[in-house]
């Protein structure tokens, strides 16, 4: 470490989890390229540092508790309701530091940024704007794995997406996108190009509301139709009315795909209630959803 290096830390709110932070990461690279010490931030071994980093994505997720010894704190993220603050633009492109994660075996990143539709509970809109290109996956890709895990959360409304898309299907490269892919945008072009990629575990779309069934048992179909079995398909269901979201498992389930239901959480991370969450069990634990009826379950 040189005499004008900064010490760097960096705190993952949601670490928890054990999913990577790309922004931390990236974040990370950037810091180091300048000649930086950057370490994960540990409040009982780290010491003083120069900076620490607080990046938060959910808001439900309890925050940092203990002292930081540091000259400047930066927090930032959708779990801290900040919308604008973003990387500098070289930190933003830059490659990212994948030892901090050493248990990610995958490439993670952004082929395209922002969405067209405007879900109310969903921010992205808001914070990301309109769908617009933002990386090739030849940029994302590790020389060391060949797998990649994509955040995109709208890449079927870019024609760049998918461009890319139809290259890696070209490619023995194995994909996931984990955000989903828009069902209404999955016509037969669409879904022969995905037929033709190696997914690395199931092509993942979501379901809503109840306006969104047929148009996601279309999409399974017609995926099908091009040869990709059902229960290769992976559908987020979000759970706000019970009753209702119970319906949409059901009508998902008799396709043969694989319902995963979510609790809604306003804004402020409110709690989600005792039956949304008795209805998420259900669904989400197979060996419960394939033995007994919610009906029985819940009583």
């Amino acid at each position: 470490m040189s005499l004008n290096s900064n010490r760097i830390g960096l705190i993952d709110v949601d670490g928890h989890n054990g999913f990577p932070n790309l922004a931390l990461m990236k974040l990370s690279a950037w810091h180091k390229s300048k000649g930086d010490q950057v370490e994960i931030y540990s409040p009982m071994f780290s010491g003083h540092m120069d900076i620490v980093y607080m990046s938060k994505v959910f808001t439900f997720t309890p925050d940092f508790e203990y002292f930081i010894d540091a000259d400047e704190i930066i927090r930032g993220g959708t779990g801290y309701k900040d919308y604008i603050t973003q990387l500098s633009e070289e930190a933003e492109h830059i490659a990212p530091d994948y030892s901090i994660y050493p248990k990610a075996d995958y490439a993670i990143g952004f082929l395209t940024r922002g969405c067209i539709r405007k879900c109310p509970w969903c921010v992205v809109p808001k914070k990301e704007g309109t769908v617009q290109a933002y990386d090739t996956w030849q940029n994302i890709k590790r020389p060391d794995t060949n797998r990649i895990l994509f955040l995109d959360n709208n890449i079927l409304a870019s024609d760049h997406g998918i461009r890319q898309i139809a290259e890696l299907s070209k490619t023995d490269l194995k994909i996931d996108f984990n955000q989903g892919l828009d069902a209404r945008l999955i016509d037969d072009t669409v879904a022969e190009i995905l037929s033709r990629c190696k997914w690395d575990s199931f092509i993942r779309m979501s379901c809503d509301t109840s306006q969104m069934i047929d148009t996601v048992i279309g999409a399974i179909e017609r995926l099908q139709r091009h040869g990709v079995k059902p229960y290769k398909v992976f559908v987020y269901t979000l759970v706000q009315d019970v009753t209702e979201s119970h319906k949409r498992i059901l009508e998902i389930s008799k396709t043969g795909a694989q319902p995963f239901a979510q609790p809604y959480r306003d804004f402020n991370g409110g709690e989600p209630t005792r039956e949304q969450k008795r209805l998420a069990r259900w669904c989400n634990r197979k060996e419960i959803f394939n033995s007994t009826s919610f009906e029985e379950y819940r009583r």
